[in-house]
């Protein structure tokens, strides 16, 4: 017999994942939705093919049906609160997948639980902007045992993932602790070209010349996120792609991960003075990671927004 899916966390990774399940993830029962705003799950529910979800009132009501549970939601409070319910129920002979970028520590005391409960779990952070979750192109980052693993994949490949760093049968905060190596890599990339477009800037070079240096040499990822700051999208967009309450999240887990092996991350500590500046500026749930851009120049005598 087919499983029931749920999902907990309809954010903007959320969504995407949602609709890549139902519209090519062969189910043979509808999605079970929640979302703490009932009303996003219900928006989402009206884009999706008419009895392809059910939207529920309580994690209660959907674990109950369930036999595989997602979660994404955005920090490890959220998922500890949102497990802690799940928790609540008979989870006997379930799997949680666990999707949320979180502290290496916190997944593992959270897998601890899940399993005292009798359920299967497997940690997934995944790599990917939004952007990426609705076009079915994330990197999935899978660990535990193998056979739980297992029944995740038939949703990751032609599904919401293109590829996977897998970690069978190895312990489960393994693929958080490369998920937030991952993210300093991201980090330090837009600040660079923060840097980079305002030393452009002000030395007379100009902006555009240092865009197509960077489309030529690098492109794919390192030319979005330019595109993003020369066209001011980084203070005008409504919602952010990546939070800087979130993005100094991942930075303040990076560093203290790499200062429990006697490593200090010099970079991703400039990069966090930066998001404080987003964060003071624009505010941590609104302002985008792409705003270091405007923190580089509003350090260096230019307006936070540019002209664009």
């Amino acid at each position: 017999m087919a499983p029931q899916l749920m999902w907990i966390g309809l954010g903007n990774m959320g969504r995407g994942m949602c609709k890549n399940l139902v519209e090519k993830g062969n189910l043979e029962k509808p999605l079970i939705l929640y979302n703490r705003t009932k009303k996003r799950a219900e928006d989402l529910a009206a884009t999706l093919p008419a009895g392809k979800t059910e939207v529920v009132d309580s994690i209660e009501e959907g674990v109950k049906k369930a036999d595989i549970i997602f979660t994404i939601v955005s920090n490890d409070a959220a998922v500890k609160e949102a497990l802690d319910t799940v928790l609540q129920s008979d989870v006997k002979g379930k799997l949680i997948v666990e999707c949320s970028t979180i502290h290496p520590d916190s997944t593992k005391q959270i897998a601890q639980d899940v399993l005292a409960k009798g359920a299967e779990f497997v940690a997934s952070p995944v790599f990917g902007a939004p952007a990426a979750a609705e076009a079915g192109g994330l990197l999935f980052v899978p660990s535990g045992p193998k056979s739980s693993i297992d029944k995740l994949r038939p949703y990751i490949g032609g599904v919401m993932g293109r590829a996977e760093i897998a970690f069978d049968d190895k312990p489960y905060e393994s693929s958080l602790k490369l998920k937030l190596l991952g993210n300093t890599f991201i980090l330090n990339m837009v600040s660079i070209l923060g840097e980079g477009l305002t030393l452009g800037e002000k030395s007379g070079v100009g902006v555009e010349p240092v865009k197509q240096f960077v489309d030529l040499v690098f492109g794919g990822v390192y030319s979005g996120y330019a595109e993003r700051m020369i066209k001011g999208t980084y203070w005008k967009m409504e919602e952010p792609l990546f939070s800087a309450d979130n993005a100094r999240k991942d930075a303040g887990h990076a560093m203290n991960l790499a200062r429990s092996v006697g490593l200090d991350l010099k970079l991703t500590e400039q990069v966090d003075e930066y998001l404080k500046v987003v964060v003071d500026h624009a505010g941590g749930a609104k302002g985008d990671i792409a705003g270091m851009y405007g923190a580089v120049r509003k350090e260096n005598g230019l307006k936070y927004e540019n002209d664009a």
